[in-house]
């Protein structure tokens, strides 16, 4: 079984959100599957990013491969490949002007960003075409690599052939889907589709022609799978998607168990199980140390670990701990992202200084110890397709309180609703919801028996890789058999 798997980052080369840490993990855990002895096939999983100006290549012994020429409406452009081999897994890294010419992963210029990942999508196409080795199935992720789905499929309609790989493409953002990419993808000589299913409006954009061309589409949660068959979370999609559902699913994602393991974690102050549970204290004392707080452990702790934006719900978190001002609580903010968003951290860190610390940039280190040392995690997503946060911190004894929604729906039983409950969900974006589900985290904190039992609970839960690996085994095993 044989898996191209192309995606704009992944762990442990360049990583901005959760797409980075899905593209890192997922094929190292196939990889480990192959040897197990209930798989029946070998697994070959090779992954293809962009070679982002941020990857060193020193760090990953990357060697040059080969170089070959894709057409473009302004003349030939040249792609080069380089090699390498992390974890066992072959890795191809594509560079080129687009590629060159943008220094972030990401950009604020749509344009930019169209030309720099309709260009890595083509040229992954065309390396397929130069190696001693085939894929039976080509993984895309996301808008960055549909332009390879919609590319793949359009070959396969002037071949005719049968023998070329099946396609599936993974959502992971939905209302994220290359706005601005249509010139570009015109002049790669990719049109737009004509197709009545399709908004006309999305006929020109690379995640819906995916959408539309892919052999399975999937996406990171159940619940996820469901909320973008309505028109809230669908995106203007959902109608597209309803026809495409008896190829659709959703697949839960999963966390790097030895990254984030509280038993081995050298980030933390001191490591801990559900079994030497007290040790977890000496962690929240350490953070309240480190960020100078109130150095009273019987005091709850907040925390909130976000990228700063409007999908994650930030300002709803903010007014939320305002209205529950008279509670008796302190509060870590870590994220960034929106300028107004990290502004707004730091006016609610003037407000109540003795009990809030807002640190508004990416802190790797810092947020293992806010995960180890909090007693309550802030998840208040307007959308949530699956979602990391929530399982780290039930690894960690963080009890999550978090929008009903996608992913977290998925991960946390509300303690109201269920007597092994591992956290509490509140149903509508807004301060007032979060507020209310806050006072009862905060009620039932003061029954230290009980809240034990629902930290040591969520430790419990399993959530690595392997369950994950074994649906995309089944995925991809449907699609080389149909």
């Amino acid at each position: 079984m044989n898996i191209l798997f192309l995606a704009a980052e992944a762990t442990p080369f360049v990583k901005v959100g959760g797409l980075g840490d899905f593209a890192g993990s997922l094929p190292n855990e196939l990889m480990r599957l192959s040897s197990d002895s209930t798989i029946p096939e070998a697994v070959d999983v090779r992954l293809v990013i962009p070679f982002h100006t941020s990857i060193d290549p020193e760090a990953f012994a990357i060697t040059p491969l080969s170089a070959f020429v894709i057409s473009h409406d302004t003349g030939p452009l040249t792609a080069q490949v380089f090699t390498c081999d992390v974890n066992g897994i072959r890795v191809y890294l594509i560079k080129g002007a687009f590629i060159d010419d943008c220094r972030e992963v990401y950009s604020q210029d749509s344009i930019l960003d169209a030309k720099k990942y309709v260009f890595f999508s083509i040229a992954a196409m065309q390396l397929v075409k130069t190696l001693d080795w085939q894929p039976n199935v080509l993984h895309a992720n996301d808008w960055h690599t549909a332009p390879a789905v919609y590319a793949h499929y359009l070959n396969k309609l002037h071949t005719k052939s049968k023998n070329l790989a099946q396609t599936l493409l993974t959502i992971h953002n939905l209302p994220f889907m290359g706005s601005g990419a249509s010139p570009v993808l015109r002049a790669f000589g990719l049109p737009p589709a004509e197709d009545d299913r399709m908004p006309e409006w999305s006929r020109h954009l690379p995640l819906p022609l995916g959408l539309l061309t892919a052999d399975r589409i999937n996406t990171v949660s159940p619940q996820y799978a469901l909320d973008v068959l309505t028109p809230e979370f669908g995106a203007g999609l959902e109608s597209l998607i309803m026809h495409r559902r008896n190829n659709f699913s959703g697949i839960l994602n999963g966390i790097d168990s030895g990254v984030w393991n509280p038993e081995t974690d050298d980030r933390i102050a001191a490591h801990f199980d559900d079994q030497r549970f007290d040790q977890r204290l000496l962690n929240k004392t350490a953070l309240l140390n480190e960020l100078d707080l109130h150095k009273d452990i019987r005091k709850p702790l907040i925390c909130m670990i976000s990228r700063m934006d409007y999908q994650k719900g930030v300002d709803i978190a903010y007014e939320a701990l305002k209205k529950i001002a008279t509670e008796d609580w302190q509060a870590i903010i870590l994220g960034a992202g929106d300028p107004a968003f990290e502004d707004a951290a730091h006016n609610l860190e003037a407000r109540f200084p003795e009990r809030v610390r807002a640190i508004t940039r990416f802190d790797e280190g810092l947020s293992h110890r806010i995960y180890a040392g909090s007693d309550i995690m802030l998840i208040p997503s307007r959308y949530e397709p699956c979602g990391l946060t929530q399982m780290i911190a039930m690894r960690y004894g963080c009890v999550p309180v978090a929008r009903a929604t996608g992913g977290l729906v998925d991960t946390i039983r509300d303690i109201d609703l269920d007597r092994k409950g591992t956290g509490f969900l509140f149903p509508v974006p807004s301060a007032s919801s979060l507020a209310f589900s806050l006072r009862r985290a905060l009620s039932l904190y003061r029954d230290k028996r009980r809240w034990k039992a629902i930290q040591k609970r969520g430790m419990k839960e399993d959530f690595t890789w392997k369950a994950s690996a074994l649906n995309y085994l089944k995925v991809y095993r449907s699609l080389m058999n149909s």
